[in-house]
Parts: structure tokens; C-alpha cells; sequence
């Protein structure tokens, strides 16, 4: 990627990248993390982070579309699994697809999220509620079924990088170290919807008074104090750093995805739930357009969500950095 020589509101010269889409973030030091919410928010902690830019916005499908017409690429939900990844897979569900968000008629246990996401044989990036869908109106809508190594390989590609967690925090926040929202401490300031949540009782009842059922236009929603959109809501999105169940200094951190993609270093950490699959699982941010109060209040910058490296969901999205350091 190339860049040229810009300034940022501090008066500083920086080299600025030459994708017209992206803000520069100054370093600093902020509060990462919350002691006020879910445990593995907790402990809230000192982080001193460097410049970088950012993307405005999460990738598009347009922009992930010229990706793939550009180098041909596959993602994830379009391949057959491998049986030998998934040992207790029944023989029919090893079949190319993606998890697809499907609200039941009625309110049900929020203990089990089955009874809302649905594995859809041959949902995709392309057709992100099943087979018989398309993007149709969804161009400047954030792309969504990518795997961690579809966004990797993006950001490969457009000669950028996935941000570390506490890049992502930082950004989020806009200025505002230590607010609740990206936007200050109140959720809807004014009686104004600031992004894409849920409204309602989820699963069953969405009421969508934001105007928004599933995901928005990537810039329907106000930019923070840095000018970055939608780091709240609409969907979550991947950072590089390996996921542990709380902030701690030894942590594992942003590495190489091994060769294998559905492999991992011993150092990720695992879903307890299903020892027998030892698939990694990397940091999510920002929420999405399912968070709900009554359920999950991850609206927030701090908030943090494990996700396995080789999974893709109709809420999941990302967006890029690229970490050019200031110049005197």
C-alpha cells in the first residue's frame, strides 16, 4: 500500500495510506476493559497504544466483492468440511454453509442459543440468509459468513492488517476513555438510536425502531469522535489477539493463523463446551444488530465476545487497520 503525507488534528505529520476510507487514529493511553459488566470485560486496565489508521467503516460486500473477483478467492462457508476436523458431526451436516440468524415465533430459553441460529447449508458471503437469498440492496451493508481466515486474507490483499484487541477498543471509544458508549454514558441520548441494536424482547420480538431488522448501511448511524462508524452494533467484528476468559497480561496476543485453519497454537484458548474440537477462538468487538438488553449487552467498547476461527454467522463482520507509524 502506498502513502502520502497528511496532518492530523494534533498538527503532527503523518503518513497517511492512500485508501481514501480510512481515519487516523492517535496513539495514547486509555482504560481498556470494564469492571462493571460481563467477567471477561474485567479487570480494567491501563493499555498505551501506538497510531494507526483505521477503516471508516467495516468492509463492504462491494468491497469484499472486488476481492474476490480480483484474486478468485473462497471463503470458508463455501467449502465442504473436513469429517476428520469434526468428529462428532453427523455425516449429513458436513456440507458448506454458515450459521444464519432465524427468530423463533415465540419466546424461548436464552440458555441455549440453538433455538435462534440455524446452520444453513449453502449460506455464504453471497447469499447471507441461505441459499434462495441474494445481495440485492446489501452493497454498502457490512459483508458478513467470513471465517478468520477470509478476513486475513483481505487484509492481505488490500496490504492492511486486522487490528489487535486494544486497537479496536481504542478507536471504539472516540476520545472517550472511561464512557459507557462510544458516543458517552447514555444509550440512546436524546431518545436517539446511535447504532444498530435490538429493540424488543429477543429472540422473538424484534420491534426494529432503530429501522433496521438485521444489518444497516454502514453509515446509517452516527461516527464516534474520531469519525468511525458502526463501531458499535450492526455486527461484530474480528481482531487479531487469541481469546482468554479475562484481560490478563500474559494473555495470548495477535499471531499467524497456522497453516492449517482449523488448527491452532496450544496457547488459544478452546470452547470448554466441546473439548473434543480443538479449534482456536479469536476476539470479537463491538456487538451487533442482535444485541439486546434483556440478553446481551455487548453494545459497548469494552465489551468482548470468543468466537472459533473457523466459524462464519450472518453478524460477524471486520474491518481493517494499517499501522504506519507518525513521522516528525
Amino acid at each position: 500500500m502506498s502513502f502520502t503525507s497528511t496532518k492530523h488534528a494534533r498538527g503532527q505529520a503523518v503518513e497517511r495510506p492512500a485508501d481514501e476510507g480510512m481515519v487516523y487514529i492517535p496513539g495514547g493511553t486509555f482504560r481498556m476493559g470494564s469492571d462493571g459488566h460481563y467477567p471477561e470485560e474485567a479487570p480494567a486496565h491501563q493499555v498505551v497504544v501506538d497510531g494507526f489508521w483505521i477503516d471508516r467503516t467495516t468492509v463492504t460486500n462491494h468491497e469484499f466483492r472486488e476481492f474476490i473477483n480480483a484474486t478468485g478467492y473462497v471463503t470458508f462457508a463455501e467449502l465442504t468440511p473436513d469429517a476428520k476436523d469434526y468428529p462428532n458431526a453427523l455425516p449429513h451436516m458436513l456440507k458448506a454453509g454458515s450459521l444464519v440468524f432465524t427468530p423463533p415465533k415465540q419466546a424461548v430459553d436464552l440458555r441455549y442459543w440453538g433455538e435462534w441460529w440455524t446452520f444453513k447449508f449453502g449460506a455464504s458471503w453471497r447469499r447471507p440468509y441461505g441459499p434462495h437469498s441474494n445481495l440485492r440492496g446489501l452493497d454498502d451493508h457490512p459483508v458478513v459468513h467470513v471465517a478468520y481466515r477470509d478476513v486475513e486474507a483481505y487484509a492481505k490483499w488490500a496490504g492492511k492488517e486486522l487490528p489487535t484487541e486494544a486497537e479496536w477498543e481504542f478507536a471504539a471509544r472516540g476520545g472517550l476513555d472511561g464512557a459507557e458508549f462510544a458516543w458517552g454514558d447514555e444509550l440512546m441520548p436524546g431518545g436517539k438510536h446511535m447504532a444498530n441494536t435490538w429493540q424488543g424482547n429477543f429472540p422473538h420480538e424484534n420491534l426494529a425502531t432503530d429501522g433496521f431488522e438485521r444489518t444497516s448501511p454502514v453509515t446509517a448511524f452516527p461516527a464516534n469522535g474520531y469519525g468511525v462508524h458502526d463501531m458499535i452494533g450492526n455486527v461484530w467484528e474480528w481482531t487479531a489477539d487469541w481469546y482468554s476468559p479475562k484481560h490478563e497480561a500474559d494473555a495470548p496476543k495477535a499471531c499467524c493463523i497456522p497453516e492449517n485453519p482449523r488448527g491452532g497454537p496450544e496457547a488459544a484458548s478452546y470452547d470448554p463446551r466441546d473439548p473434543k474440537i480443538r479449534i482456536p477462538r479469536k476476539v470479537l468487538k463491538g456487538g451487533s444488530h442482535l444485541c439486546a438488553p434483556n440478553y446481551c449487552r455487548r453494545y459497548r467498547p469494552a465489551a468482548r465476545h470468543a468466537e472459533p476461527i473457523d466459524t462464519s454467522a450472518s453478524h460477524v463482520g471486520f474491518r481493517c487497520i494499517v499501522r504506519k507509524r507518525s513521522t516528525s
